[in-house]
Formats: structure tokens, sequence, C-alpha cells
């Protein structure tokens, strides 16, 4: 008994050495974590001495002190511990941040469980500088992590914690989770693609209205439906995204207001209902949103310019040719169009049949000369000159235009042909030595044209090609070219 009072009262020395000088402090926080399972009726003690060392004014002392706060996560003070070294994140010191990193990863392969329970504690009610470092560590760390340490459990543990934490949380927040639960292997099978979805479902509000005036809101969907995209599949439909997309979205196209400056909120809205158009299951209202579909493409198809008495256009200027809306929509309508085949014979009359088709007609004629410029563009390129960024945009642009001259000229007789459309427009086709720029592919012989045939054609600006033939980030310039995702190029060769 005096031998166990007399190294009790040694241990209490080595405690009060935190209110010493730099000297002491440095031993105290060496030896209050080597001797702190010898005591553990002083470990309260004992872990908020070593707090206070934490948080000294000495740098050199803090560090040492956080290297050390692992050894104190044992048993019950796994939670106190992690709760601590989550709070230390908000440190400005980048070593320091360093050292509460790799204490956290330290703590997480005693008892994962325990730390994630402190990481969620302060994340759910801690500071901000707090929450918004703990949410970026577990989306940067816990898919480091092997599969011994984060088991079923611990990812079923994460999964329900995140979804509280969706309850209430920024766009950066919300992005940052997703990719966290998204990576979880619980959730890869289609069950757990579906649990995602719904998630996301939740936090898109598709049971609301759009006020497309509000940024906001207009950036909620946006951020929603990219962490939705990349689950959708053909047994994880993409429907109810779609659906609010025809019915709440497209109306108010023209009105919507973008989230950034830079962005081309339009476009970027088209390219995502084009994206998930595949995945999309039975509707409800399918019929209707076709009609609005279909509407929609021909806004943004012209009609040709009218001509006065002695041939020439009575307007200055030629209509707008929207390449990359057009495609969008287009691909949009072939998708849903699968599903009422006969949509344009027995839903759409037959004045507006032949308004399409004359739309139809004057933009291929448009694409002619896009391709003309194109192909002048590329001739005699060969070898690394065609590998450069802008040569490349051409070289697929090209590919595009020359595969929608030759379908686009056929008489539309009925739906079908929208559909075969579709699946050779982003069909890729290997170009031969004259599509990439040889003088002769370019002297064809050219049939008698009747009247309207014989129209001043549309000039597309020239030298101004996409530079976003991938997927769309915030900030990349965008011009009249085509802007599709290549992966598009899958989903109709595998239609076909």
């Amino acid at each position: 008994f005096i031998i166990f009072k007399s190294t009790r009262h040694a241990y209490q020395v080595i405690l009060n050495g935190v209110k010493g000088g730099p000297k002491e402090k440095r031993l105290a926080a060496q030896f209050i974590p080597k001797f702190f399972s010898s005591f553990p009726e002083m470990a309260d003690a004992a872990i908020n001495a070593q707090l206070d060392l934490c948080e000294d004014e000495d740098v050199s002392i803090r560090r040492q002190a956080i290297k050390e706060l692992p050894r104190f996560a044992t048993g019950e003070n796994i939670l106190r511990v992690a709760d601590i070294l989550t709070q230390l994140l908000q440190t400005d010191d980048t070593a320091e941040f360093n050292q509460v990193n790799a204490a956290l990863v330290s703590i997480f392969k005693i008892d994962a469980r325990g730390t994630l329970g402190g990481l969620f504690s302060q994340i759910l009610q801690g500071e901000d500088i707090v929450r918004e470092r703990a949410i970026k560590f577990l989306s940067g760390k816990l898919k480091t992590l092997p599969e011994d340490v984060m088991t079923k459990e611990v990812e079923d543990y994460v999964f329900a914690e995140t979804k509280k934490v969706l309850e209430d949380v920024t766009g950066e927040e919300f992005v940052l989770l997703m990719r966290l639960v998204s990576g979880l292997r619980v959730l890869q099978t289609v069950n757990g693609r579906q649990q995602l979805v719904e998630l996301v479902v939740e936090q898109a509000f598709l049971e609301q209205a759009l006020n497309p005036a509000d940024p906001d809101t207009v950036d909620r969907l946006l951020q929603c439906t990219r962490q939705a995209l990349p689950l959708f599949s053909k047994n994880v439909h993409s429907t109810r995204f779609v659906t609010y997309f025809c019915e709440h979205v497209l109306p108010n196209l023209s009105t919507l207001t973008s989230p950034v400056a830079e962005l081309d909120i339009q476009l970027e809205v088209l390219k995502l209902l084009a994206e998930m158009s595949p995945f999309c299951g039975d509707m409800d209202k399918l019929e209707p949103n076709l009609n609005m579909l279909f509407t929609k493409l021909l806004e943004f198809m012209p009609l040709p310019p009218e001509e006065v008495e002695n041939g020439e256009n009575s307007a200055n200027e030629e209509p707008k040719l929207q390449f990359s809306y057009v495609e969008c929509l287009l691909f949009s309508f072939h998708q849903l169009g699968k599903k009422l085949p006969d949509f344009l014979i027995d839903k759409v009359d037959a004045e507006q049949l032949k308004d399409f088709k004359i739309r139809l007609q004057y933009f291929a004629r448009g694409l002619q000369v896009y391709i003309r410029q194109l192909r002048v563009a590329l001739q005699g390129k060969t070898g690394d000159a065609l590998k450069t960024e802008e040569n490349k945009i051409k070289v697929v642009a090209l590919k595009i235009t020359n595969n929608i001259n030759v379908l686009i000229k056929k008489p539309l007789s009925s739906s079908f042909l929208i559909f075969i459309f579709f699946l050779y427009v982003f069909r890729p086709k290997r170009p031969s030595g004259e599509e990439m720029g040889s003088s002769g592919s370019t002297k064809k012989q050219i049939s008698p044209q009747s009247r309207r045939d014989a129209r001043q054609i549309y000039n597309p600006p020239s030298g101004k090609y996409s530079a976003t033939i991938g997927n769309f980030n915030y900030g990349e310039e965008h011009s009249v070219a085509f802007s599709f995702s290549g992966h598009f190029y899958k989903h109709c060769c595998e239609a076909s």
C-alpha cells in the first residue's frame, strides 16, 4: 500500500509538470502517456493534463503532446481522445495539422467505431471550422483504411451517421459526404446504389416545384444530379430525376439563374438530362414529357430565313445554329422516344412533322458548311499535329458532323428515323485519310437543288470550337461546337 501510494504520488508529480517550465512540460508530455495504463483511477486527470499540453503556446510541446495522444486511446477513453483530436484539426500550423491527422489514423486502427463516434460528434455539434475539416478528413482518409479496419459494421455506422449530417449541409459538404459514402464497400451492390440515390433524392427536393430565379435552388439541383449520375444503371433508374427535369426544369429553361457566372446554365441542364436519359425507367407521364422535349427541340432548331422576291434573304443575319443544345435534346428525345416509338406518327400532327423536317434539313445544311471548315482546318495535318488539344476537338467534331450529315438528309418518314439518326450520330467512326482533310474528299458532284436548298447557308464562326468534349466543369470556356461526354458513344452503340 505504501509503495502504491508512493508511485501514485510520483505520477501526480508528473501530472503537475504541465504547470512547470518548457523542460518540465516536455518531460510530462512523454511520461504521462508512458505510465497512463498503470493508473486507471487517474485517467481523467492524466488526459486533462495531456490536453493542457496540446494547447500550450510552444508549438514543439503541442506537437509532442499530440503525437502521444493515441496512447490514451484505450477502452472507453477512445471516444474522448477522438473528440479531442478532431477539435485539434482546427490548427493553422501545417506540421501540427499533419500530426493530428496521423494520430487520428493511428487510433482508427485501435477502434474504428469509437474514433468515428468522436469525429461525428464534432461534425454534428462542433464549430464550423472543426466540422469542415472533420468532413474533409473522413472523405479523404476512410478510403485508404484496410478492410480489417473498415468492417461491414463500421461502414454501416458511417452510412447511418452520414445520413444524420446530411439533414443540414452546405453544397461543398454534400459533395464530400457523397464521395465518402459512395466509396463504402457495403454500398457497391445494386441495393446499395439504390440507397444512395434515395439519399440524393431527399437532398434534391424533387417533391417541390423549381424556383428558376433562385441560384441556390438551381445549384442544389445541379449538385444533386451530378452526384446521382454515377449511380444510375439499367438496374438503378434515373426516372425521378428525368421526370423532374421534363416537368419543372425544361419549361423554365430560359429563365434559369446560373449559380456561377461563367456557366452556360441551359447547356449544363440539357447535358445532365441527356446523361440521365439512358437509365430512365417507366414514366407515368411519358407522352407529356416527350412533348416537352419535342417542343424544346423545335425552339433550338430554327426555320430557314424567309426570302424576298429576288431570292435574297429578307434578314441581315442567318439564324444561329445551337449544335450542342440540339445534340443534347435529340439524344434525350431518342432515349425517351424508344418507350413510345409511334410518338411522331400518332402524337404529332402532319403540319408539325413537316415543320420539324424543314428545320432538320436546314440544320443539316449548316452542318455541311461546318464540315467543310473542319476539313480545311485539318487538311494536311498528320501525326503529332493531330494530337494537339484543339485538333483533337476538331477531329471529334468532324466525325460527329459527318454522321449527322449523312443521316439527317434522309426523308423523315417515321419516328424510327430519329432513333437510327442517333445510333449513328454518336457511334465512333474511324475517319479515312480522305475524311481527315484530303482535297479529293471535298470535290463531290453537287446535284441541282431546289430554290429552298439554294438559300444562303448558315456560316458558323470560324476558328471557334468547343474546349469541353469531356464532362463540363465550372470555369471552362464553351462555344458553338460539340461538348457531349464521350461515354454516350457506348450507350448508343450498345443500343444498336
